[in-house]
């Protein structure tokens, strides 16, 4: 027991890390974390597309803080944007106003009325999970009904709402009865379809399978007299995030959309991790041809430096006569600094052409995977990509069967930071999703060169070579 509080804080200023992961052990709650490696790993640097741990070592970070940072670590004018705003205004009530958000939202709003044809208008908050809870509310406030549908491998957060339309149930097993659990619908994921189709022929099999929820009410979805169905609104990703950056194919989404639209479904579109040109357009959904009634977005908006979140919403689904001030509400919702950073973050990405840029280096990068695929299918079953948004899945020698085991030996020896990277001793950051947790998915930074894409490849390539040595 520590008796004398002046030296609680000399306690905990050592900086030797056996004692800090001492303290982790004893101090940390890990409800707030997963640790993927033993022991975790600390890191004291970050710079444009490299952390660096204690000991000085770079690591080349194909992760991007899962698609957070996309300007990379140390972008100079979003730095600049948060420290003169810290100079300025550094903190504000929500209550009151300041430019910053005012302008944010009017720039996001605009932006979405000159893509989609609809007027609508920008809600914000802190994290991608409490924008969704919002969401929620605005789809619940709109339609009256509190059921919704989302995606088979679809992760929208881990607050109570969102978790019920996540579709891991180890998110919901601890947390008691969710009664408005979404309906989970499969995602179209090609590559191992749910019905066994083959993509070349199917014709979109898997929409049909879903239309044909509202042929009749003992299907329990549609009530034909009253003409209303009892699911408020689809929640997808366009292209799904944790589950493995599965890429539709073309023609699903406007199918899927003529459906809702034939029923009164609304279409919420979950931008968390693929918005802001993570898959070549602003938006990921601009891909797939389809207007969403409500967008939610988070993570890049301020390009990791302080956390924002929102959400636009059609104007007849979000105007202040429908969703009334105090709706919701956080301390933290339009923060200062964030709203700063994020009006910076969105001047940068629509003055640059970063549409032309990004769909360049992920087809570089695609096509430099795809070699891997060619040179090693013994281990690599699939590749896949849209913009900078990849996807690796490490199969089994026979090309099909999931293998964590060998997906986890390749992360952990990337993080071991002995590599060769063209005569420097280097470390490769991998991120691992998938519904088998056999997908290595890429969000490399906007700032990638050619060369740094190239680099990415062969320590990829030397991973491979140490931890399937018997396949290659």
């Amino acid at each position: 027991m520590i008796k004398d509080t002046r030296h609680v804080m000399a306690l905990t200023e050592t900086t030797d890390e056996r004692e800090l992961l001492d303290m982790e052990q004893k101090y940390c709650s890990w409800g707030d974390t997963v640790h993927y490696l033993d022991p975790p790993k600390f890191f004291e640097r970050a710079e444009g597309h490299y952390l660096f741990d204690r000991g000085g070592t770079p690591y080349l970070d194909l992760q991007m803080w899962y698609s957070a940072a996309n300007l990379g670590y140390g972008h100079k004018a979003t730095e600049k944007a948060l420290t003169d705003q810290l100079e300025k205004l550094p903190q504000l009530a929500c209550q009151y106003l300041h430019p910053e958000k005012v302008q944010l939202a009017a720039a996001i709003a605009r932006l979405n009325e000159s893509k989609f044809g609809l007027e609508g208008r920008v809600h914000f908050n802190v994290g991608g999970a409490q924008a969704v809870e919002d969401s929620l509310k605005i789809v619940r406030n709109a339609t009256g009904k509190s059921l919704m549908f989302a995606f088979m491998g679809g992760y929208h957060g881990r607050t109570l709402g969102a978790t019920a339309i996540t579709s891991s149930y180890r998110y919901r097993r601890r947390f008691g009865h969710f009664s408005d659990r979404a309906h989970f619908v499969p995602f179209p994921y090609c590559f191992r379809c749910p019905y066994d189709k083959k993509r070349e022929d199917c014709g979109l099999y898997c929409v049909q399978q879903f239309e044909k929820n509202f042929e009749t009410e003992y299907n329990s979805f549609w009530d034909a007299k009253a003409g209303e169905p009892e699911f408020a609104a689809f929640y997808v990703e366009a292209i799904q995030g944790t589950g493995g950056y599965v890429i539709p194919p073309p023609g699903y989404f406007p199918a899927l959309k003529k459906v809702l639209d034939q029923r009164g479904v609304l279409l919420v579109d979950d931008e968390i991790q693929m918005g802001f040109f993570r898959a070549g357009k602003f938006w990921a959904i601009e891909n797939f041809d389809v207007e969403p009634d409500i967008i939610v977005f988070g993570k890049a908006l301020t390009n990791g430096l302080n956390p924002l979140s929102g959400i636009w919403a059609r104007e007849g689904l979000i105007n202040p006569e429908t969703f009334p001030p105090g709706s919701t509400h956080s301390t933290f919702s339009s923060n200062t600094l964030g709203t700063a950073v994020g009006l910076e973050v969105v001047r940068t990405l629509l003055e640059g052409d970063y549409e032309t840029l990004v769909n360049r280096k992920g087809a570089y990068f695609l096509a430099r995977i795809r070699e891997l695929h060619k040179r090693f299918p013994r281990v690599i079953g699939d590749t896949d990509g849209m913009g900078l948004a990849l996807r690796i899945e490490i199969c089994q020698a026979d090309g099909v069967t999931p293998d964590r085991e060998l997906t986890d030996r390749i992360f952990a020896e990337g993080m071991k930071g002995n590599l060769d990277g063209r005569g420097t001793r280097m470390g490769l950051v991998l991120d691992v999703g998938g519904y088998y947790k056999n997908v290595f998915t890429l969000a490399p930074s906007f700032t990638m060169s050619e060369s740094d894409i190239d680099l990415g490849v062969d320590l990829l390539e030397q991973l491979i070579r140490r931890c399937a040595p018997d396949r290659v």
